[in-house]
């Protein structure tokens, strides 16, 4: 880790002068203004970081050259901003005949995905006047909305480190888990009232699929890398499986979530009978709902503006149902999974940039879409030509818009997000505390109460890391430790670890404690032992 960290810093400082910005380029013809994208080199070009201290500038339409030839311009263009085409010559060369001809600022239009502008390092000295890069087709809108002369104003508004988003997506994810964990909870104390279980059972009559053997989780995380290595490789394939099982899976999840609350507040299914079989109304209407959501999601999934909502309403539901449907048998699985899953984390993040070629790491660029052109900050940002996506993006993470990115998301959206896996691990777990509260009739939930705030607090820690790094980070690097050593100790500190390590009911009763049927039941359970 220390290593990593040494050579990101080496990185970061030798290619400080490559550093790449978003801007905006306000327009205006005094009645009408509109904003557009402007990428620039921040350490090459000195732009305002606000409108009002912005100069303002007459534009020169000079998009039929490229500017690379003095001789070929016969315009006056002494004070004014220009627009001319991408190509045929570098940067630098453009705006030192833009200087020549006393242009103020330089605007090179693009039809290609706009990187950093750069220049050899002996040539960054000889510019004097910002240098940005306009998409094309924000040229040709420009000029149907204004038509009759433009000024333009260029600014960066500074992107704060930390961002309201944050909150949102820890409240997101918070809620989640706890939801997550009591309804498992609730679903195991409506299950005891109704049926004994039996220590090793592996699917309940509910449907609900119970990971008891320590191989079968051994299997499971194999199966998760070499998933994940194969949509490294055949991203472009692999995705739209992905999508299609993400839109049957969240339709399912968000029918059993609605209909579990339907039924929680006591409405009525409507039931209709058609000779000897019948059908809930209620029901019918309530799947045809959810298809439908998940339908609208998958259509308009690349809508980046508004759809990131419903991607994450089906994503609480997908996560909620998952949570409740599988369950972990006791605390040794948990700790198996979880510190499996950990190193997973961690090699797919930070162990695998110094195996690709390109020192890439699998887990970002699989999570991210090969067509994101790396993360904010990292100076590799590409914004692309056409503002709509040209790749597909796995729906497999939570998605909040950072509000105060005003320029890169003008160029374009720019989300922080965290994945689903971040929120289902751990909240098996504390799906598990919840079970264990109930199976020896602890009235305080202490052990769901205390795994969801370790959960929470270990979130907190994952996002403070991450905005003093400014690097995306493996959340189950601080969620594992935090959930798995907070539920262990308690239970050692109550004197129960043996029991909560070997879990299921019958495991957990103890001659020397209380019995974990309720007394009222109890009779109930001994007939079906005698059976």
């Amino acid at each position: 880790m220390t290593t990593k960290l040494w050579i990101t810093l080496a990185v970061i400082l030798l290619s400080y002068r490559s550093e790449c910005h978003e801007a905006v380029l306000h327009v205006s013809d005094w009645t009408t203004y509109k904003e557009y994208c402007l990428v620039y080199n921040a350490s090459w070009s000195n732009i305002s970081s606000s409108l009002s201290d912005a100069p303002r500038y007459k534009l020169v339409n000079l998009t039929s050259t490229t500017l690379c030839d003095v001789g070929r311009v016969k315009l006056d263009l002494k004070g004014t901003a220009v627009c001319v085409m991408r190509g045929e010559c570098a940067f630098s060369q453009k705006a030192q005949v833009a200087q020549q001809l006393g242009v103020k600022v330089l605007l090179i239009a693009s039809k290609e995905a706009m990187g950093t502008p750069s220049a050899n390092d002996s040539e960054y000295d000889k510019v004097t006047i910002p240098l940005a890069l306009l998409r094309y087709r924000d040229f040709l809108d420009m000029q149907k909305v204004f038509t009759d002369g433009m000024e333009v104003q260029l600014y960066a508004p500074p992107s704060p480190d930390f961002d309201a988003s944050v909150i949102i997506m820890l409240l997101i994810a918070v809620f989640t888990v706890a939801m997550g964990g009591f309804w498992s909870g609730a679903a195991e104390k409506a299950k005891q009232s109704v049926t004994s279980l039996s220590a090793g059972e592996e699917r309940s009559d509910s449907g609900d699929l119970t990971l008891y053997s320590p191989l079968k989780v051994l299997l499971f995380v194999a199966l998760m890398c070499v998933m994940l290595v194969l949509m490294y490789f055949f991203y472009r394939y692999l995705v739209y499986v992905i999508i299609v099982i993400f839109c049957l899976a969240s339709a399912t999840g968000l029918y059993s979530c609605l209909e579990a609350l339907l039924n929680a507040v006591g409405c009525s299914k409507l039931s209709v009978s058609c000779g000897e079989k019948s059908c809930s109304i209620r029901n019918l209407l309530l799947a045809a709902v959810c298809i439908i959501l998940a339908v609208v999601w998958g259509v308009y999934r690349n809508e980046d503006r508004w759809i990131w909502i419903l991607q994450d309403v089906l994503g609480i539901a997908f996560c909620l149902n998952f949570m409740k449907t599988i369950t972990l048998s006791n605390y040794k699985i948990c700790v198996i999974l979880l510190s499996l899953l950990l190193v997973y984390d961690v090699f797919f993040v930070f162990i695998t940039p110094f195996l690709t070629p390109n020192g890439e790491s699998i887990m970002v660029q699989v999570a991210l879409g090969p067509g994101a052109g790396g993360e904010k900050g990292s100076g590799d940002v590409v914004v692309p030509a056409d503002p709509t996506p040209s790749y597909e993006k796995l729906p497999v993470v939570m998605r909040i818009p950072r509000f105060s990115a005003w320029a890169e998301n003008l160029c374009e959206m720019q989300f922080s997000i965290l994945g689903y896996g971040d929120i289902i691990i751990p909240g098996l777990l504390v799906a598990y505390c919840h079970r264990f509260d109930v199976w020896t009739g602890s009235s305080s939930r202490i052990y769901f109460v205390s795994c969801a705030v370790a959960y929470a607090l270990g979130l907190v820690l994952t996002f403070v890391v991450m905005l003093l790094s400014k690097m995306g980070q493996p959340a189950l690097l601080y969620l594992v430790p935090f959930t798995l050593l907070t539920s262990g100790l308690l239970a050692w500190k109550r004197k129960e670890f043996k029991q909560f390590w070997a879990g299921t009911t019958y495991q957990v009763l103890d001659s020397s404690r209380e019995p974990l049927i309720p007394e009222g039941d109890a009779e109930y359970y001994s007939a079906v032992r005698k059976c």
